[in-house]
């Protein structure tokens, strides 16, 4: 049996820090909640990072050296497992670890093989993502892009992102699969991770 909601399907974003990622993500989530979808969201982060604030119990216990830590209310738990010295997990532990969903954006894990929407503003001064990386189903940008080699969709077009990412979404055992032939890499290009 597959350790993933057999419904779930996975779609990304992906750009430069100021790109709007997160704004998008905001704009979208309900409209596809009003398409009857129940939607998750896996963010990737840079660095260190807390769910809690220092000095309360939770905080205090992880600093005591408990491993994970669950903290639950009558309105939600969440779980803050500490890495130590392990590798960061891959994007399929994380996804096999969240409650069934049908929709799951993934804002970040850039170099990860599934679909993604590039979100795009040529004021932040950075090149498009999108000519190196095969994942890039399409462009969500503030203004006309000629030279996209990918469906371009207007930023402020919520509907037809929330199609695009319901249209392009894939099952997570399908994933790996989009692209067509050997991932491209440039190190040189860094969008948020």
């Amino acid at each position: 049996m597959s350790p993933y909601n057999v419904r779930m399907r996975i779609i990304g974003l992906a750009g430069w820090s100021g790109s709007g990622k997160t704004t998008l993500v905001t704009k979208v989530i309900p409209m596809l909640i009003k398409r009857g979808l129940k939607v998750a969201t896996v963010k990737h982060a840079h660095h260190e990072f807390d769910t809690d604030q220092p000095g309360k119990d939770s905080w205090l216990h992880r600093r005591a050296g408990a491993s994970e830590v669950a903290v639950v209310s009558s309105r939600r738990w969440a779980i803050v497992h500490e890495l130590g010295e392990e590798a960061e997990p891959p994007l399929c532990d994380v996804l096999a670890k969240l409650s069934p969903a049908d929709l799951v954006i993934v804002e970040g894990f850039k170099r990860h093989s599934h679909p993604k929407l590039e979100v795009y503003r040529a004021a932040v001064g950075k090149p498009l993502l999108h000519p190196d990386d095969d994942c890039i189903v399409a462009v969500a940008t503030d203004a006309p892009l000629p030279q996209a080699q990918v469906p371009v969709v207007m930023l402020d077009d919520i509907e037809t992102i929330a199609n695009v990412l319901q249209a392009e979404a894939l099952p997570p055992e399908r994933i790996g699969q989009a692209a067509a032939g050997p991932p491209r890499t440039n190190k040189s290009r860094r969008s948020d991770e």
